[in-house]
């Protein structure tokens, strides 16, 4: 017998998890907050129907750090939608997980203390905690599915969620979403490229077996029945935005070409902004021009917003971080989102309600 180690060479620790189960029961899901998210799965669903003629509006933080914060954006964003709600279905985005191209931050779950200590337990409790508090302020949430296993732990507050540019073409993540319990945004390729959503889209609406976990920890062979509400979320790419009507237009003729929904999101950000957050909301009184041009593919928008304008880097001294500013990519703040938001609404108000 060799005496040799051969397994898990370049691993330092593996520590146990709590399981999805007994943070459950840590922080369990309120009626009303059941009763919010489960009320904006069926809106959104009905968008994508389009039994309801409201444009879907996800947006928030780039990514949350700040749960103080977190909490204040969200009861603006509440207000506003009582104002505008008639129009624009808000959902706020609360990102916890974030993708990155080399090194980074990796998201509130992965590194609650932004000092690299990777408290995943921690983390888990603070992101489930902030998702159930929103949901019980009446707000729908939406977010990233970034890790195939921590949907197990949250999903239940989530009315919508994404997946990003760089897992839209991972088979894993197709297969997750296939068992996901509300509607799905594929993004476009980091290249501008639609074919991977397109494919997403057709995989995810079909049964998958794989390997996961259930709800007390155990790996298990997930079996699942399929999402038929997915839909393509345009962000450019390869340097250039595709939020123009004849990217649009080519968006929609490539899901008639593979019969799929044509469902059409616009990321207001990354390459449709050209990572400027000044250019969002250009970008919005371009999809309402188009929407009132006699579009109808187009059903949502994505923004990234917050408090305060624009973003900065973690510091040593975590004191030093200022309020209600984004950590990741850079956001619009308050006021500009209310006055885009409104001007949105004023410009779309009468015109929606003949699209379906």
């Amino acid at each position: 017998m060799s005496l040799h180690q051969i397994e898990n060479l370049n691993v330092g620790s593996q520590d146990i998890l709590i399981t999805p189960d007994q943070l459950k029961k840590d922080i369990p899901l309120s009626e009303a907050a059941a009763n919010t998210v489960d009320a904006g799965r069926e809106t959104i669903k009905n968008i994508l129907d389009r039994k309801d003629h409201r444009l879907l509006v996800v947006i928030g933080p780039c990514s949350i750090h700040d749960v103080n914060a977190a909490k204040d954006y969200a009861r603006k964003l509440k207000a506003l939608s009582e104002e505008i709600g008639d129009t624009l279905y808000l959902v706020m985005r609360v990102y916890f997980e974030k993708p990155r191209t080399t090194t980074g931050w990796k998201g509130l779950i992965n590194d609650p203390d932004l000092n690299d200590s990777f408290d995943l337990e921690k983390g888990l409790h603070i992101g489930r905690q902030l998702l159930v508090d929103v949901a019980e302020l009446g707000l729908p949430t939406a977010t990233e599915a970034l890790d195939p296993i921590s949907p197990q732990y949250l999903q239940d507050t989530i009315a919508w969620s994404a997946i990003g540019a760089r897992t839209t073409e991972s088979q894993t993540h197709r297969e997750m979403s296939s068992g996901l319990s509300m509607p799905i945004g594929f993004k476009n390729g980091t290249d501008g490229s639609l074919s991977v959503a397109v494919n997403a889209m057709k995989s995810v609406a079909s049964p998958h077996s794989f390997l996961g976990i259930n709800h007390t920890g155990q790996v298990s062979i997930i079996r699942t029945k399929g999402n038929p509400y997915s839909h393509v979320v345009l962000r450019g790419g390869g340097g250039k935005p595709n939020y123009d009507s004849v990217n649009v237009r080519l968006c929609e003729q490539a899901l008639q070409k593979a019969n799929l929904r044509e469902a059409i999101m616009v990321d207001c950000s990354h390459a449709n902004s050209s990572k400027d957050p000044a250019n969002q909301p250009l970008v919005l009184h371009d999809v309402a021009h188009q929407i009132m041009e006699g579009n109808k593919s187009i059903l949502g928008i994505m923004v990234e917003s917050n408090i305060n304008w624009g973003n900065q880097p973690i510091p040593a001294n975590l004191a030093e971080l200022k309020y209600g500013v984004s950590v990741t990519d850079a956001c619009i703040d308050w006021e500009t989102t209310e006055n885009a938001l409104r001007e949105m609404h004023g410009h779309l108000k009468d015109h929606l309600p003949g699209r379906i």
